[in-house]
């Protein structure tokens, strides 16, 4: 079964609205386990919006599925990932002040850029997974950068599922199945949710995992945390 690894920077974003530790980050982590998750991921910014650098310390102590971090990949970041050592290390394309990640990389334009931080990260044994587009041309040269993954940015595919989902589908299907003459590990995430992400995940040969957090966060305001993850997981079978 394709895992679901729940992105917790909406629970950061609340805390930090009011100050304090209410809602409690580790604790939400600690319980999105134990209903059943198989990962915690997390997207630190460079502004400290919602996680923060310390919150990433911290949640590697406790986080016993696997631990992803999601970033652009700036020398803080770096330094941070290096310090912490998760299971899997997201690289994006955002700029600093990205309200959330709207574009895939261009693995050709940053293709040695890419391939030198890939490099530092698997030295540690840290697993890499590079955020694009998809487009079968930018799967074929993540390969060049010797990332172990990539994560397909479905925000296209959610955009028009509702009036065609083949249509929407159809540039997915070709980019996992490049993926996999790749060797390439294949992850998806972007503003997947109940309505969509069942049938993405049907579709999509070889899906490893997906990563959800606003939609999931949401539907956790009227379902409760551990239905909502129990619909996911659902989606997901």
């Amino acid at each position: 079964m394709t895992k679901l690894s729940v992105n917790i920077n909406k629970i950061a974003t609340l805390r930090n609205a009011r100050g304090g530790n209410l809602p409690n980050l580790i604790q939400v982590a600690k319980d999105c386990e134990k209903f059943g998750t198989q990962g915690i991921t997390v997207h630190p910014r460079p502004d400290g919006r919602h996680i923060r650098y310390q919150d990433v310390r911290d949640l590697k102590k406790i986080v016993t599925t696997e631990f992803n971090i999601e970033g652009y990949p700036s020398d803080d970041f770096i330094e941070l990932v290096l310090e912490v050592k998760p299971q899997q290390v997201t690289l994006v394309p955002d700029l600093p002040d990205a309200i959330t990640s709207n574009n895939g990389w261009d693995t050709i334009k940053y293709q040695e850029f890419l391939f030198d931080v890939c490099q530092l990260f698997k030295k540690e044994k840290i697993r890499t997974s590079i955020f694009v587009n998809p487009d079968t041309e930018m799967v074929r040269n993540a390969k060049l950068c010797d990332t172990d993954r990539i994560e397909l940015y479905t925000e296209s595919y959610v955009a028009h599922y509702a009036t065609n989902s083949e249509a929407a589908i159809k540039n997915y299907v070709f980019a996992a199945k490049e993926a996999q003459q790749q060797g390439l590990g294949l992850n998806a995430g972007h503003d997947l949710n109940l309505h969509n992400l069942s049938y993405f995940a049907k579709n999509i040969p070889q899906l490893l995992e997906v990563s959800i957090g606003h939609a999931l966060i949401c539907d956790a305001l009227y379902l409760g945390l551990e239905e909502a993850i129990q619909c996911y997981l659902q989606c997901l079978k």
